[in-house]
């Protein structure tokens, strides 16, 4: 399996703060990963170290490629969409995709015009006079008319409305995706992104807790159900983690377990998620 993005011993301090510590994983090719974390876990801090925008200690390599011998050159080959929009307010929107147009030599018009023909992107408006929800679409346009391997996404729908973010992803994976492309979303809002996932990265406090396929982990973890009676049965499997109600009780555990009577479930990535980062 060819990995397109490798990560060795990453660490970055801000003062005397650690964001990130000894991070280590490596990402392949084809694959939608999702790097999961609560706010300030190092999500942002980590995809700004793999463009190489902040000075850290550990090796980051694009296709085999150290990420300080690519220079500017990495960015015809990755994309980056940040939580915060950089576009200029001063332009329209026609002016911004020339302007874009201008500055990307992989640029693709033919894609570009179908895009935000179909994107009822007003062309003559101004950036500023746009809503949060028209940026973000206008800024995934831009991103999308490129021909790039990698999409890297921080918080890529956060203050949308929900019709905006399903918009957001079905363009995701309707534009951009296919078994060539490889992108990384990261995001707090687990469930919103479960259903596309391949792959899951989860981050606290700059450490990554777990780095694995989402086929995987539902088939490695349960949500195993039994009176309340028999709660001791089930605590014998060391659920982690628990909940009651109704005369049931619900245990999330790892591994095989057979217990008698028992209603067992497949868990949700959120589910995962939230035991795993609070252990």
């Amino acid at each position: 399996m060819e990995h397109v993005i490798s990560v060795q011993g990453l660490t970055k301090d801000y003062k005397q703060v650690r964001a990130l510590e000894n991070v280590d994983l490596r990402v392949p090719r084809g694959r939608i990963v999702g790097l999961l974390g609560k706010n300030g876990a190092g999500k942002s801090t980590f995809l700004k170290c793999l463009l190489d925008f902040l000075r850290y200690e550990g090796d980051i390599a694009f296709f085999g490629k150290s990420v300080k011998e690519w220079k500017y050159d990495l960015h015809t080959r990755v994309a980056y969409i940040p939580d915060v929009s950089g576009l200029d307010p001063r332009l329209t929107v026609q002016q911004t995709m020339d302007y874009a147009a201008g500055m990307n030599p992989t640029w693709n018009a033919e894609k570009a015009e179908r895009l935000f023909a179909k994107s009822e992107l007003p062309r003559k408006q101004k950036v500023k006079t746009l809503s949060k929800g028209m940026k973000t679409k206008l800024y995934l346009m831009l991103t999308l008319a490129k021909d790039v391997d990698i999409l890297l996404l921080d918080e890529p729908t956060l203050g949308l409305d929900i019709v905006f973010r399903k918009e957001f992803y079905d363009l995701l994976l309707g534009e951009f995706f296919d078994e060539t492309k490889t992108v990384i979303i990261s995001t707090h809002q687990v469930d919103e992104v479960e259903n596309i996932l391949h792959d899951v990265i989860f981050i606290d406090h700059g450490r990554v807790k777990l780095h694995e396929t989402v086929d995987k982990l539902k088939k490695d973890w349960s949500i195993v159900e039994v009176s309340a009676d028999r709660e001791q049965d089930l605590m014998a499997f060391n659920p982690k983690a628990t909940s009651r109600s109704l005369g049931k009780v619900r245990g999330l555990i790892e591994g095989d377990i057979k217990l008698s009577d028992a209603i067992i479930a497949v868990p949700s990535v959120s589910d995962i998620f939230v035991a795993v980062v609070n252990q």
